[in-house]
């Protein structure tokens, strides 16, 4: 089984609201909400793949930006390397560039949606 890497962008805007979005139904982890984010490509790294991302997504490009988690997470039937960027300056307006419902949440709030399990760790630490 091969393990994919991926790339995510926490972002959280100058309210200190965080974006999420809702994964569609059919896909792996599907109807749970998520930080926008997505496979590494082959030719990039994870900090590219995080702004192509971001930005095809939810149409933001990400301007300040840092890693604040690298982390293996085995779901099972899918094994990933997960890269956590938490993104605190962007261009753009936040728009669910594929059809997904997208939402600005506070911290607190954050506990209230289902989030896949590998996300967990890193919220906390939000």
């Amino acid at each position: 089984m091969k393990k994919n890497e991926i790339s995510i962008a926490i972002v959280k805007n100058s309210q200190n609201l965080f974006l999420i979005c809702l994964r569609p139904k059919g896909v792996h982890q599907g109807e749970k909400w998520e930080f926008p984010g997505g496979k590494v490509e082959k030719s990039e790294t994870s900090e590219q793949a995080m702004c192509r991302e971001l930005s095809e997504e939810v149409g933001l490009n990400a301007i300040n930006y840092q890693l604040i988690e690298s982390k293996f997470f085995d779901y099972g039937d899918q094994k990933l390397n997960l890269h956590f960027y938490l993104v605190t300056q962007f261009a753009g307006e936040a728009q669910g560039k594929e059809g997904q419902p997208i939402k600005w949440v506070s911290k607190a709030q954050l506990a209230l949606y289902s989030f896949p399990q590998a996300n967990q760790t890193v919220i906390e630490q939000l």
